[in-house]
């Protein structure tokens, strides 16, 4: 069900003020509030003695006036008597103290007693609200990943030597994998191994386990509630996760049911969020939720995120549906009074008033409803993948290579932004292959024995992988390979890397094989072909002649190498896959199909843009029939059903 919405906090306003915002909401055509999230003080008053009548009355209020719910579990705010009561469920600093009762997101992960405590709230949900016709949905709780480095207490310390202990049998063994024989810096038991303090200069392989470790805990912390409600409700049960995948987008979602994802984007960076759009609806392969999204700005004690101009907030609303998300809910519906983010916006100001982005949203959603049968009966399908794991963002997290290096930021500018005018799915390691044509795997740090048998099968198939810049150079332990720079595609690819130089600079240039030019960047392999075709070379300075792309046949498909990143115009020739329609760079595409069939087309840099469709098509939001070469206004929005 398409639907656009917002967070709300009943329990901050008063009857009176709560039936205001339901007409209100209504008037904006919003469908559904996310509520619950912060509230555990008002469901658990006391200790042991839950009060769920308030938030019933909520629920069926909102169902009267015919808005859906999504309900959140609170457990990401225990009320201060407990945490004060119990301090073994707040977060401990490396320096051993207690993280203040402040704010929110505070707890510890491992803490039997805080698991005790969150499962205990969320029966008392389940059990009230799993069944009720109005909750179409069910968050846990709120933008889970490792703050803080990760909790540092006695029970996370203790937890991650028995992790430590699962993952490596033998501290010999340990070891071993992490080379602590260098520098004189073998444990003797795991009984010795301490987590990474920040003020030192840590061990990469420890920095990366540690974080593993913390995000092992994160993901269970999740699941236990996740079963609970799978016992109460059939309505989708997801939790709602911020842009990065450090903690593994892929991990924490086995156990869910909708992928959640909140963002807050500048609006210089609009035509990059589509990135994790791509992402959020490649893991599950159905529908996702965009959880949180700015309405007119970003704020906690002042407003910042930069100006957005007039119809931002339209495409940033519009963009997450045309590639697959079916809900699109703004933080928040409506300012507080008191509290923490007094400065953020929203739809409604504190006293009750509309503000001039609210129009947008409700634009939107009339939009939106004028051509619901269309999206919810088309998909969005992709012969192109980038892969974007989880292994590989720890990895250079703990020891980047590149300096300044931002694995997620050279993915989506340098190798997504160049393929915008195609379907894309963006995929963690573990995502099936099947029904792609072309998969790129850039700065994949840790290419495992099981991606290695599934790429390859895959490519003898009929695949086309490009594979590199520096890919396959590590284990998932942040430990480098001593018979070759990367080993696995090395082998497969039919290539001698002769040397590397990791150094960004703006000196070396490069060609094709026809000489025309090819623009390379940020870090430089030489490769010697073995049983492989050079496509590219260097040309002039130190590795002048050496070949910077090659290509190699295996069984009905190829493997290209890259030795460096190839400018925009060499991704797209790498790609080969025809363009969803010519437009211009600052239109965004997308294809879908199904029962019904079309093209969305988005201009997403507020200026004009054009656009070449190849047939005729009828726009649904207008009614118009297009075809043939198309100026789009800036920040138009052009919902185009094939005919």
């Amino acid at each position: 069900m398409i639907q656009l919405g917002a967070a709300y906090y009943p329990e901050l306003w008063d009857e009176k003020e709560i039936e205001q915002d339901i007409e209100r909401c209504r008037a904006y055509g919003l469908r559904v509030l996310r509520i619950g999230e912060f509230a555990w003080g008002r469901m658990e008053p006391t200790e042991g003695h839950f009060d769920l009548d308030w938030l019933a009355r909520i629920v069926d209020r909102l169902h009267a006036a015919g808005l859906s719910v999504i309900l959140c579990t609170p457990t990401c705010t225990p009320p201060r008597r407990l945490l004060n009561k119990y301090p073994e469920m707040r977060q401990m600093s490396p320096a051993g103290v207690r993280e203040a009762v402040s704010s929110r997101c505070h707890t510890c992960k491992t803490s039997p007693l805080m698991r005790q405590k969150n499962r205990e709230v969320t029966e008392h949900l389940a059990r009230r609200f799993g069944s009720h016709p109005a909750v179409v949905g069910w968050q846990i709780d709120n933008e889970l990943y490792i703050y803080r480095e990760g909790c540092y207490c006695p029970l996370c310390r203790a937890a991650f030597r028995s992790y430590l202990k699962a993952q490596y049998g033998t501290v010999a063994e340990l070891n071993r994998r992490w080379g602590m024989a260098r520098w004189s810096l073998d444990y003797a038991s795991f009984d010795e191994v301490e987590p990474p303090l920040p003020d030192e200069w840590r061990h990469p392989s420890l920095r990366t386990v540690w974080r593993r470790f913390q995000e092992a805990q994160i993901c269970d912390y999740a699941r236990e509630q996740a079963d609970i409600l799978h016992r109460y409700t059939k309505a989708p049960v997801g939790t709602d996760m911020m842009p990065m995948n450090t903690l593994s987008y892929y991990d924490m979602n086995r156990a869910m049911d909708v992928v959640m994802f909140n963002h807050y984007d500048t609006a210089a960076r609009l035509p990059l969020t589509t990135f994790y759009y791509d992402f959020a609806r490649a893991t599950l392969d159905r529908p996702f939720w965009v959880t949180e999204t700015q309405v007119g700005w970003n704020g906690s004690e002042f407003a910042e995120n930069g100006y957005r101009p007039a119809g931002n907030c339209r495409i940033n609303s519009w963009l997450p549906i045309a590639h697959g998300a079916e809900k699109n809910l703004y933080w928040l519906f409506r300012t507080p009074q008191n509290g923490h983010e007094l400065a953020h916006g929203a739809l409604i100001s504190t006293a009750g008033r509309p503000y001039r982005v609210s129009e947008e949203v409700q634009r939107t959603a009339s939009e939106l409803d004028s051509c619901t049968d269309f999206l919810e009966h088309s998909r969005v399908r992709s012969q192109i993948a980038i892969h974007y794991s989880s292994v590989a963002q720890n990895n250079i997290y703990s020891a980047p290579m590149l300096k300044d290096f931002h694995y997620t930021q050279v993915l989506n500018e340098c190798f997504y932004a160049p393929l915008r005018h195609c379907n894309v799915d963006i995929i963690d390691t573990p995502h099936a292959l099947d029904g792609y044509r072309v998969v790129f795997s850039p700065f994949l740090t840790t290419i495992d024995e099981d991606l290695q048998a599934r790429m390859e099968q895959w490519v003898r198939a009929g695949g086309t992988w490009i594979v590199g810049p520096m890919s396959g150079y590590m284990t998932a332990d942040t430990s480098k390979f001593s018979d070759s720079p990367y080993p696995f595609p090395e082998r497969l690819a039919g290539v001698y890397v002769k040397y590397q130089r990791p150094i960004a600079n703006d000196v070396w240039h490069a060609a094709w094989e026809n000489g025309d030019q090819l623009g390379i960047s940020l870090c430089y392999d030489a490769l010697e072909p073995t049983d492989s075709r050079p496509l590219a070379f260097y040309r002039g300075d130190e590795f002048d002649g050496y070949a910077v792309i090659t290509e190699r046949k295996v069984g009905d498909g190829r493997v290209i190498l890259l030795g460096s990143v190839p400018d925009a115009a060499g991704i797209r020739q790498l790609a080969g896959l025809p363009p969803i329609a010519a437009a211009s760079e600052n239109i965004d595409l997308i294809e879908r199909s199904g029962d019904r069939a079309g093209i969305l087309a988005t201009e997403v840099e507020n200026r004009t843009g054009t656009l070449v469709l190849p047939t005729r098509y009828r726009d649904l939001l207008t009614g118009d029939i297009k075809s043939g070469d198309i100026t789009l206004a800036p920040y138009e929005v052009l919902v185009l059903e094939r005919m």
